[in-house]
Parts: C-alpha cells; structure tokens; sequence
C-alpha cells in the first residue's frame, strides 16, 4: 500500500477513536449514577466482547498467535480491566477537571515507556506537542474543577489509571507485530472481562434498577468506545510510535467540552476554551509531518587536466 494512503488510514483511524473516547466521558457520567464502577466496567466489557466477537465470526478471524498473546494478557489486565474500574471509582471522587488533568500524564507516561522498552522516537516536534497540549490539559482540569469536589482517594485513583493507560499501551504495541488490530482488541477484552467477573453479582443487581437510559450508555460504551475505538485505536497503533498515538490523545480534552456543551448545555468558559485549542494545537505539532529534505545534487566531477593525466 501506498505510504501516504497508509498515513491517512491510520489518521483517520485515530481521529475516530479520539472522538469515541470523548464521547464515553459524557456517557458514563450517565451510566455512573445508577452503576458502581466494577459493575460498570464488566457491563462494558461484556458489551464490547459480544460485539466483537460478533465481527470476529463475520471475518472469521481465529486465535491470535502464540507470540502476540504475552502483549495481549498484559495489555487485557492493564488497560481493559484495572483502568477502566479505577477510573469509573476514581471519577466518583473528584470532579471532571481534576480526573482529565491527572489521566492526562499518561500519554507522558507512554512516551518516557516507549522510549525506555520500545527504542520509540522522541523527535523535537512531538515533545513540543506534547507539552503544549498537556499545557491545554492543564488549563481545561483547572477550569473545570470545583471546589471542594477532590479527595485524595479520587486523584490516587486517577494516577493509578494514567499508569494502567501508559502500560497497557507498551505491551500492546508489540502484540500487534504478529496479530491484527481485531485480534489484539477483541482478545485483550476479553481478559479485561475476566479480571472484572467478580463484579457479576453487582452487576446483576445493579441492572435491575438502573434506569433504562442509563444500561443503554453502558451498551453504548462497550459497542463503541470499546469495540470500535479500541480497534481502529490498534489499527493506527500498528502503524505508527506509542509515543505519537499518545499524544493524539490529547485532543480528547477539547472534545469533551464541545461534548459536553452540546449534548448537556454545559457552555464552557474561555478559559476552558483556550485549553481547549491549545489541546488540538499540540496534537497538530506532534502529528506534523517532518519537511522534506531537499535533494543533494551531486557535483560534477573537475575537468581533467591534461597535467593531471597519469
């Protein structure tokens, strides 16, 4: 395939999993009132395992191989079952704001782990990306964030899912050297539901009184943020560094308040908005293109003259 075709693909691949991932933040503050974090996190992932399973039997996609399967336990572990639990209980402590600033020092994290264990890259325009948008990440949490609406607990909580995130990232990337980005997703889902099964029996009776509205935004967090964004998010991980699709992240922020501004009426102020721009700003450094080289043309060799004849 063409290298530029490639680059778009993974492009657009990436932009549909930025957009999904903030659109879960506004559905699971729905879903969150009526189910506890554990229950959350294993309804979601078992939404996302029937959905993929589902494409799994259409394409009729096998067993991952044996190397990619050390990638996708961990990755399964990590980032599928404990992330997703301590967010959903982190985010029950502290405000918005506060939880989008500290979940946000995982593309940090995946960058310093990338760089360590995968000899990723760091180019000088993705480090200025980066701190750029975390710039923005920064003003949108402190924007956002109400008095008296932290604890300890919730910002520990919240620090312990950036670091599931940034692990879970580095052991998935080389899982997808010898499996599909279907495989990765669908496999390592599955593990994260298996870590979540103690939470069955709440999740049995958290179903039963949740408000139809709010298991409709669990659904819609397993068949969408998880199955769809996961998996366009390891089909562009496949093509490029952790360290950049890190940074992509950062656009989730700005999308959040526009989210949340359309779909909740929560207009945000210009602060927020400014953390915003320099959110998308910082992603457009990182994902910027290097300027080509221009070509070296070869100097034409010296005249021979006749006293240099041998």
């Amino acid at each position: 395939m063409n290298p530029r075709r490639t680059e778009l693909l993974a492009a657009a691949a990436a932009t549909v999993t930025v957009v999904l991932w903030a659109s879960a933040f506004v559905s699971i503050r729905s879903a969150g009132a009526a189910y506890s974090p554990g229950a959350l996190a294993l309804g979601r992932l078992l939404s996302g395992v029937l959905a993929l399973g589902a494409m799994c039997l259409i394409r009729r996609v096998g067993w991952p191989p044996r190397p990619a399967w050390r990638g996708i336990a961990v990755s399964g572990v990590l980032w599928f079952g404990f992330y997703m639990v301590v967010l959903n209980w982190g985010e029950q402590q502290v405000d918005a704001g506060t939880a989008a600033l500290v979940v946000n020092i995982g593309p940090i994290l995946i960058a310093l782990l990338g760089a360590r264990l995968l000899r990723d890259a760091m180019p000088p325009r993705l480090l200025a990306g980066m701190a750029v948008s975390f710039a923005g990440a920064v003003t949108v949490g402190l924007s956002m964030s109400g008095e008296g609406g932290s604890s300890v607990l919730g910002v520990v909580l919240c620090l312990l899912a950036a670091v599931a995130y940034a692990g879970g990232v580095v052991a998935q990337k080389p899982a997808l050297d010898s499996a599909s980005p279907l495989q990765v997703t669908t496999f390592g889902c599955l593990v994260g539901a298996v870590v979540c099964l103690p939470f069955a029996g709440r999740l049995v009776s958290d179903a039963a009184d949740a408000p139809a509205s709010a298991t409709l935004n669990m659904v819609y967090l397993g068949v969408f943020p998880t199955a769809l964004a996961f998996t366009t998010w390891a089909y562009a991980l496949a093509r490029t560094t952790a360290s950049r699709m890190g940074a992509t992240t950062y656009a989730v922020p700005a999308l959040v308040v526009l989210m949340s501004w359309l779909a909740l009426g929560e207009v945000p102020g210009l602060f927020t908005l400014a953390g915003g721009v320099l959110c998308l700003a910082g992603v457009a450094v990182s994902r910027a293109r290097r300027p080509a080289a221009a070509p070296t043309t070869p100097s034409e060799p010296r005249p021979e003259k006749a006293s240099d004849a041998a």
